[in-house]
């Protein structure tokens, strides 16, 4: 019936903003580590490994801090790592048991993070499970939600861009918890209601998520939750559920699994994505400690500073459309002859990830400036660059593959990329101690790494053109004799 179609519709778009709000306020809040560390320093979080040291001119004592912040770092390292790491069992769970029990799986191990770090004023060493946990539920989530862009086919990479966006700036909740701190609420309160925020992620997975996957491409009236004629609406997505399937079955036994992740595509991908990953992470993992360091360790200094640059991470999902507007240009567009939608998709990829790869060299090259004033600017091409990466890698991923293999590609690229991405600590480590604090030769070595990621762009136009050198060949004749 014709209401069911508009409800259906309009289930459709609320699923797709919701999906964006729940993205935007939980998914990747612990990517703004930087602003917690602020406030658990003042509430004394590993505070014993801070040795006061008198200096004999002036007859004072200052603190020296560098194991405190080393374990800081530590803390996000690890989070960091398993947030990605874990994301190929998140892949395969998804990808086996659907859209329903990932989510439910997702909002326990949120929800016990959060009420983790509520709880741990008194145990610092509980930041490491609770940061974990929280990066590990928030990366579900956001891997349930981007098979929403299946749902408007037209648009569909704008909205896996558009998602990755929303969950960089996630990471400006910790901005506000800190901004809330200051003002006199604890710790333990902002915690507690981020906690007794799940019941809302547990009415959207009944009410606004499918039982599986949202296929692709859509089958006509689809539909899922609850709808008009509910056990009409149950009987149709089972039957969905059974096309999607057999589609699902179809595909695969095109393209295997161990072909996809054996091919050119995904290797120098993992690549692009792990270095301009490492660059990013031990930017946000360090940046305290530098900040302290050129502001001179003037408090009031540091804290304009760090909430300027969780200010900038809310742009993230501005910045993210821009990169899906790239990817779907073409979309509309009559394509050439012979050329399939996948041909032109990546085709039209090639923009996006060397314009990422630029952002993240010149991104790199302002880090490596010890400049106070420049951090501004290096604030604005972190969060670009991010929001271009994170969303240009799902959408590339979904472009490339076969939709059936999407969850575990996605997993298994995040969790390879994590293994890179430890080189931090070490990294850090180096910093701390034979550098003595300065970070410069880090950054120029992190910095001729990033020009190893422009090899991918390239490697992908290089197809895309023999590709359409090979159908101008086999079309010509044809053109000829009709001539």
């Amino acid at each position: 019936p014709f209401g069911c179609v508009v409800g259906s519709k309009l289930r459709f778009w609320l699923t797709l903003v919701s999906g964006m709000l729940e993205c935007l306020c939980f998914a990747g809040v612990v990517f703004g580590f930087a602003s917690l560390v602020f406030v658990l320093k003042e509430d004394g979080f590993f505070s014993e490994l801070c040795i006061s040291n008198l200096e004999i001119n002036q007859q004072t004592a200052v603190d020296n801090c560098t194991s405190q912040d080393e374990q800081f770092s530590l803390v996000f390292t690890i989070a960091s790592f398993l947030n990605n790491f874990l994301s190929l069992v998140n892949g395969f769970l998804f990808d086996r048991f659907g859209t329903f029990m990932t989510r439910l799986l997702a909002i326990f191990v949120y929800t016990t993070g959060t009420l983790l770090v509520a709880f741990s004023t008194e145990f610092s060493l509980m930041l490491f499970p609770a940061l974990s946990c929280i990066g590990v539920g928030g990366m579900l989530l956001l891997i349930t939600n981007m098979q929403v862009g299946n749902l408007f086919p037209a648009h569909r990479s704008t909205i896996i861009t558009i998602y990755n966006g929303a969950f960089d700036s996630s990471s400006a909740v910790f901005l506000l918890i800190k901004v809330l701190h200051e003002q006199g609420v604890s710790l333990r309160s902002s915690f507690l209601f981020l906690s007794i925020c799940s019941i809302i992620h547990l009415m959207r997975t009944v009410l606004l998520m499918p039982k599986t996957h949202i296929p692709h491409p859509l089958p006509d009236s689809y539909t899922y939750g609850v709808s008009c004629g509910r056990a009409n609406a149950y009987d149709v997505e089972q039957i969905d559920d059974r096309r999607e399937v057999m589609r699902f079955v179809s595909i695969c036994s095109v393209r295997s699994f161990q072909s996809c992740v054996l091919s050119w595509f995904f290797l120098w991908h993992l690549a692009w994505l792990s270095i301009m990953q490492l660059r990013l992470y031990l930017f946000i993992g360090t940046l305290n400690p530098t900040l302290e360091r050129l502001a001179n360790n003037d408090p009031g200094l540091v804290s304009r500073y760090t909430n300027a640059f969780a200010m900038t991470q809310l742009c993230g999902v501005l910045c993210a459309p821009w990169n899906g507007f790239l990817l779907d240009r073409h979309k509309g567009k009559p394509r050439a002859a012979g050329e399939t939608e996948q041909e032109a998709d990546l085709r039209s990829s090639c923009l996006s990830l060397f314009l990422t790869s630029l952002q993240s060299l010149v991104f790199s090259m302002c880090v490596s400036i010890p400049v106070l004033p420049l951090q501004y600017l290096t604030f604005i091409l972190q969060v670009l660059n991010r929001s271009f990466l994170y969303g240009g890698n799902a959408a590339f991923i979904s472009i490339a593959f076969p939709a059936c293999h999407f969850g575990k590609l996605y997993g298994l690229m995040m969790s390879l990329s994590a293994v890179f991405s430890l080189l931090q600590y070490p990294c850090f480590s180096l910093v701390k101690g034979p550098l003595g604090g300065d970070p410069f030769y880090v950054d120029v070595s992190l910095t001729l790494l990033t020009l190893l990621a422009f090899i991918h762009p390239a490697y992908i136009f290089v197809h895309s053109r023999n590709r359409a050198r090979k159908r101008k060949k086999n079309f010509q004749p044809t053109g000829q004799k009709e001539a």
